[in-house]
């Protein structure tokens, strides 16, 4: 007996947001700076409860901490996100490069009239971006499989 394997039926609207919303990470991680945390140098004259005496505190190596592994998750979230994209079919890796991945406030229609060549139709545009979004989610881990249940 063969088994055969099925792809899962995803709840559109749901997969749809969390493929945006990774997107959106995305594009923000890479518009926006990361900015280093510094060490305060001045000294602090407020008033110090004794804790634990087992518990250390060392301000300069969680700042380090934080400066070296912030900017690190960044770089592999981006290129995890880059690397599903790239494997994308030709037209919906062009739909989502220029319609998520760079500037904010592209629209689908300019999307769909101005940067396709030739233009597509809108119902056309809607299909290849779905078909994009399947794939993503499914590289990305974040699909939302349709509940049996009826919403």
């Amino acid at each position: 007996m063969e088994m055969g394997f099925e792809l899962p039926e995803l709840d559109r609207k749901r997969t749809q947001a969390a493929v945006e919303a990774a997107l959106e990470k995305y594009r923000i991680f890479k518009t926006i700076t990361f900015e280093e945390r510094e060490a305060s140098t001045t000294a602090g004259y407020n008033e110090r409860f004794h804790g634990p005496t087992n518990t250390t505190s060392d301000q300069t190596a969680s700042i380090a901490i934080h400066n070296v592994d912030v900017p690190a998750a960044r770089r592999v979230y981006c290129t995890k996100i880059e690397r599903a994209v790239a494997r994308l079919h030709p037209k919906e890796r062009l739909l989502i490069e220029e319609r998520y991945m760079k500037d904010d406030y592209v629209y689908d229609w300019t999307v769909y009239q101005q940067i396709f060549n030739p233009p597509i139709s809108a119902g056309t545009y809607t299909k290849i971006r779905w078909k994009a979004f399947y794939k993503l989610a499914l590289a990305l881990d974040i699909a939302i499989e349709k509940t049996s249940a009826v919403e």
